[in-house]
């Protein structure tokens, strides 16, 4: 609203771009997510977005930089639990341990509380403190037996951290739960489960597609038969041989033919010249 009217629009395209594309291409909603901070940086609605697409890129210290800058501009605890989770995803858990502790998660709405208790729990997990990390997530809210937005993800967290400190049976009763509450598929809890169950899903449209190849190859096979046609090639071949057998033996044949020709004519020419040679003897005896 405090932007020019269509600097205004161009912002709002970016940021809904950013929405659309952050869970499945997160590096095209971050690219929209910078042209909108290019157009309006001082806009809290930007810098928030902005924070989400560097978070879904693990770019965590530029997303902390920018959702403490919505933060400041609009004096909202909203982010409080991402923040903290930023601090993890830079190798800091005791900052976000400490994070959960301040004042400001007191001032969080029932579903901000849940979201800091998760990421506390996170890093417990990341100290090795798994036992500690069990019990930050054992709350009223894992409790409860009303579905909330919250729930299958809480149920999933404590289900995982208790598969993690060896406690199966537990582990495959919460990831049950965790299921029966997951409404909109949030987690993999069914796949959880198959895997503790030894379960193994095969794709069905996978084996059809190799199915149909080796038919496919059989059909060929029956098609052509490669051995009739090296025999129709050898036989080929042979009536090949043949011919050039056959002219070649005409070919001497001719050879003779002309051969003894050109003797009967030197023959005939030397009778002619003996001939010739007496007839001049006998004129010489006279003379």
């Amino acid at each position: 609203m405090s932007l020019p009217k269509g600097l205004a629009e161009d912002v709002s395209k970016n940021l809904v771009m950013v929405a659309r594309l952050i869970d499945e291409d997160p590096e095209a909603a971050y690219a929209y997510s910078k042209i909108a901070l290019r157009l309006a940086s001082r806009v809290a609605a930007v810098r928030e977005a902005a924070g989400f697409a560097a978070y879904a890129n693990q770019k965590y210290s530029e997303a902390l930089a920018e959702f403490r800058a919505a933060r400041r501009m609009t004096g909202s605890v909203d982010l409080w639990p991402v923040m903290a989770d930023c601090e993890r995803g830079l190798g800091r858990p005791e900052k976000a341990l400490e994070m959960a502790g301040a004042a400001e998660v007191h001032k969080l709405d029932k579903a901000g509380q849940v979201e800091m208790r998760l990421v506390a729990a996170g890093a417990r997990r990341d100290m090795d403190q798994l036992d500690a990390a069990i019990v930050t997530l054992q709350s009223p809210e894992l409790a409860s037996n009303s579905v909330q937005p919250w729930t299958a993800r809480l149920r999933y967290a404590y289900a995982d951290a208790l598969l993690a400190a060896g406690r199966e049976g537990e582990a495959r009763e919460w990831f049950a739960k965790a299921l029966e509450s997951d409404k909109d598929g949030s987690t993999d809890a069914s796949d959880r489960l198959a895997e503790m169950d030894g379960v193994e899903f095969v794709d069905a449209f996978v084996e059809d597609d190799d199915d149909d190849e080796v038919d496919a190859e059989t059909a060929v096979d029956d098609e052509v038969e490669p051995q009739n046609d090296v025999s129709v090639v050898d036989e080929l071949d042979d009536e090949d041989e043949d011919d050039d057998i056959e002219d070649e033996d005409d070919d001497e044949d001719d050879d003779e033919v002309e051969a003894v020709a050109e003797t009967k004519e030197d023959v005939v020419k030397e009778d002619v010249l003996l001939k010739e040679d007496d007839e001049d003897d006998e004129d010489d005896d006279k003379n």
